[in-house]
């Protein structure tokens, strides 16, 4: 299953997703429900930039924030980050947050599953070899 439909199945669950972009770290989109990129581009170095801010807010915590929320009157704004893949995703006004970030973080779990991102991709065949070699 790829990013655009692991985003179709998380659309189906959770009713209370409109739109919603998975992006590396680098910021770069692997899928989206928005129909045209640049506006989900600029979605994902939002929701990344957002990320970064929060986390400044408390320096002295020894690892980066995983999920956050921003609400406002037409709706919210929740992200997810695990490892090096991220999920941002607007709601209709007042979401059932909770369900929500279960949901993100399901989606971005089965991905990761199913297309593991590069760095764990390397480790993996770097294990691999280093078995094979021991043989």
């Amino acid at each position: 299953m790829d990013a655009r439909q692991s985003l179709e199945e998380l659309k189906r669950i959770s009713t209370q997703v409109q739109e919603a972009v998975i992006f590396g770290a680098d910021r770069s989109v692997e899928g989206s429900t928005i129909d045209d990129a640049g506006r989900a581009a600029r979605f994902a170095e939002a929701a990344a930039r957002l990320l970064e801010s929060a986390d400044k807010v408390r320096p002295d915590w020894e690892k980066p924030l995983v999920q956050l929320e921003a609400s406002l009157d037409v709706g919210s704004v929740a992200i997810v980050r695990e490892r090096d893949r991220a999920i941002a995703a607007t709601t209709h006004p007042e979401p059932t947050i909770g369900l929500v970030f279960y949901d993100l973080r399901t989606c971005l779990r089965e991905l990761a599953v199913e297309q593991p991102a590069p760095k764990r991709r390397a480790k993996r065949a770097a294990q691999e070899e280093a078995g094979a070699a021991e043989a």
